[in-house]
């Protein structure tokens, strides 16, 4: 049996691969815990910078640069899914535990290996066909019936490298809109609710689920989160064996965000990420510990914290200008404020969330 890693004591570096706002706010939950952290990302003045120990400017790929942060950290994590997984085998070979690991990134990032992976644990999704090119678009349809919704495997997030098919006679057109990348066609859910499950593995395979989240979107961007949901407990319990099995599957450590589909007494996975979720911010002022903590504690062999909801919180993004109304929401006494520290807030781009109490549980 392979010993497991000692836990870190404070003081020791946490590198994290990614310097937006995820990072920015793991980058404080580590340092309210003792860490020094080191981030690697090619954006200069990016939000975490301004909060991190150490910034290496590189590319998530130079050599050069994840030398560097492996020589800086003693774990390495990431904040978003599309970091190269080839980039976990370069920091491993210089020494330094990656978490999650490399399987679990390669999964998340092409939609069929996520859901045939999904599959092949018990975690149901919807119906779904491999495309790469016109016939087997055609195929597929035939297969799956309309609508259908048409992805590009790899990247795409927030809508992005997605179109619906209603008519047959739309295909060519479809693949035309993702620009003829490879791609899934996805059978049409027809859910109640959306909803997400926030869960973390520990070293030693202890797993944590927080409640439920009931999600709202609007134009494929994440717009409210309310949590815990008001679900039955069948339907917490079945989310709760989802998310345990999709972690022991992966064998992960760390934190991960599971996208579901209610369909009314059964519950399909959309997708999942394999990090801090945006739909897991409300557990910064829910839980006595937050979702940014947890995958601190995860990936530093700590015991996990409590993920039991002291509040009903609705989260809300603010997109663009909408921060500008800062000063009315820091007025409401039950508002809490999460600003991401970007420069410029553009349209639709996600500048800060803010977390309303419902309740106090």
């Amino acid at each position: 049996m392979t010993a497991l890693p000692a836990a870190l004591a404070p003081g020791s570096t946490i590198g994290i691969l990614g310097g937006g706002q995820l990072g920015r706010m793991l980058a404080e939950a580590a340092s309210t815990l003792g860490f020094d952290v080191a981030i690697l990302e090619p954006q200069a003045d990016c939000p975490a910078s301004r909060v991190a120990a150490h910034h290496i400017q590189a590319a998530y790929d130079d050599i050069e640069g994840l030398k560097r942060l492996a020589a800086l950290s003693d774990v390495v994590t990431t904040e978003f899914e599309n970091v190269p997984a080839s980039v976990v085998a370069v920091l491993e070979a210089e020494g330094v535990r990656v978490a999650p690991n490399g399987r679990a990134l390669a999964t998340a990032q092409d939609r069929v290996d996520e859901k045939t992976f999904l599959n092949s644990v018990g975690a149901t999704t919807v119906d779904f066909a491999k495309v790469d090119d016109l016939n087997d678009l055609t195929a597929a349809i035939e297969k799956l019936g309309l609508p259908a919704l048409l992805k590009t495997r790899r990247e795409g997030y927030d809508g992005k490298g997605q179109v619906w098919i209603k008519d047959a006679a739309d295909a060519e057109s479809a693949l035309d809109a993702i620009g003829h990348k490879p791609a899934i066609l996805e059978a049409r859910a027809a859910f109640t609710q959306e909803l997400s499950v926030i869960a973390a593995r520990g070293v030693d395979g202890t797993v944590a689920v927080y409640p439920l989240g009931q999600n709202t979107h609007e134009n494929g961007i994440l717009r409210t989160t309310i949590a815990p949901a008001q679900v039955d407990p069948a339907t917490q319990s079945r989310a709760i064996e989802i998310a345990t099995a999709i972690l022991n599957g992966l064998d992960y450590v760390g934190v991960i965000g599971v996208e579901l589909f209610d369909l009314g007494g059964s519950l399909l996975v959309n997708e999942i990420a394999p990090r801090v979720h945006n739909t897991g911010h409300w557990t910064q002022d829910g839980c006595g510990c937050d979702q940014f903590e947890q995958q601190i504690r995860a990936i530093a062999g700590w015991p996990l914290g409590s993920t039991k909801a002291h509040a009903r919180i609705e989260m809300t993004n603010l997109l663009g200008d909408e921060i500008d109304g800062w000063h009315a929401m820091a007025s409401d006494p039950d508002t809490h404020l999460h600003f991401y520290g970007k420069r410029e807030a553009r349209a639709g781009r996600k500048m800060a969330h803010i977390n309303k109490v419902l309740e106090r549980l």
